[in-house]
């Protein structure tokens, strides 16, 4: 049973459509046979992505750190809950238990599992589905920024495009799967030792 990170908003000041947008990730997580991977939170994006994944029959496996537990409302209901002590060992938990990654509209922190999933896949250091769920256009300035330096020669084409941009729930499972049934046929990564990070930082 793959397991998808899901990336998003804890804020509950947010549009409500996009919490309608997490649920319905949620309910095709679970729909599909995958399970959730999750920040731990119940409440806005998080809660509803985990809450709906269940109610669909799929496992939630949630990881917050202990300052945070009370802010954005432990999981309590999650089928694992795990607690860190910082947000470097939750970050390092998700990616490692994850699959694929789906990101959802967010705000710095979600920002920042982007890049680091994004970054870390043009480097070859996971083969795993990065795909962005953006119906709203709310990340569109974060894809003409990193377009913008494609261009300026910063950022490889290669790179760029390691990220899979779709428009609604059903487009992002479906890339997910996609890319997942992808990674299954190539072979192995090759050995840190042969890695560049050509892929980020060349223009060649």
């Amino acid at each position: 049973m793959p397991a998808i990170a899901v990336y998003c908003s804890a804020s509950e000041r947010i549009d409500p459509r996009h919490v309608q947008l997490a649920a319905e990730v949620g309910s095709l997580i679970a729909a599909r046979g995958h399970s959730l991977v999750s920040g731990g939170g119940s409440v806005s994006m998080m809660g509803a992505v985990a809450k709906a994944t269940r109610e669909g029959g799929g496992r939630t496996y949630g990881v917050i750190p202990r300052a945070l537990l009370e802010k954005e409302v432990g999981d309590r209901y999650a089928d694992e809950l795990v607690v860190t002590e910082g947000m470097r060992e939750r970050k390092g938990l998700m990616d490692d238990a994850a699959d694929a990654f789906v990101v959802l509209p967010g705000g710095l922190g979600t920002l920042e599992e982007l890049l680091e999933v994004w970054s870390a896949k043009a480097l070859a250091l996971h083969g795993k589905p990065v795909v962005v769920c953006d119906p709203t256009g709310v990340l569109a300035p974060l894809r003409e920024a990193v377009e913008a330096l494609v261009v300026g020669g910063f950022v490889q084409r290669a790179a760029a495009d390691e990220v899979v941009w779709t428009a609604s729930a059903a487009e992002a499972l479906d890339a997910v799967e996609a890319g997942l049934a992808a990674a299954s046929s190539v072979p192995a990564l090759a050995p840190e030792s042969v890695r560049t990070q050509e892929g980020l930082e060349s223009g060649a």
